[in-house]
């Protein structure tokens, strides 16, 4: 499965594009608060505030004390704009829907990781994640993993 580039006309200019960030952040102090409720109600926000700021989510996993987050963007958006709009309105929503996180000083640290990646590692990425294709080196066939007679 390989990613799509995607293409955005803005005004005259026409432009192909292929961003996509690994981003990882985590609660303040490295609580583990991202569980039950608090977890399904984080991803449900998560997707529909980067459907808001035109960000396709590629994967997502949520983990107790951290997150990670896998997306495709257009180039208008910075990596820390991505991430300063998911951590404001998510920790709004949730603190005010799940009260024992007013606890907190804060839902987030203020840090978060950044890394960029190219259409192979969405490959590899997606490989990984389903466990549904085999990757081998550049240049190498790819051997299925199930034949069809």
């Amino acid at each position: 499965m390989s990613q799509a580039y995607r293409h955005k006309d803005i005004g005259k200019e026409t432009s192909v594009f292929l961003l996509n960030y690994h981003i990882i952040f985590c609660p303040k102090r490295r609580r583990k608060v991202l569980v039950g409720a608090v977890k399904e109600r984080l991803e449900q926000l998560l997707r529909e505030t980067c459907a808001e700021i035109d960000c396709e989510i590629l994967a997502l996993e949520i983990m107790p004390d951290h997150l990670h987050l896998f997306v495709s963007t257009v180039p208008q958006m910075a990596p820390n704009q991505i991430t300063a709009r998911l951590k404001g309105k998510s920790s709004r929503l949730l603190r005010q829907e799940f009260p024992f996180l007013l606890k907190m000083p804060s839902l987030w640290t203020r840090s978060a990781f950044f890394s960029t990646a190219g259409n192979r590692v969405v490959v590899q990425l997606f490989s990984l994640l389903t466990q549904e294709w085999l990757f081998l080196p550049l240049g190498a066939a790819v051997r299925p993993l199930v034949t069809i007679n």
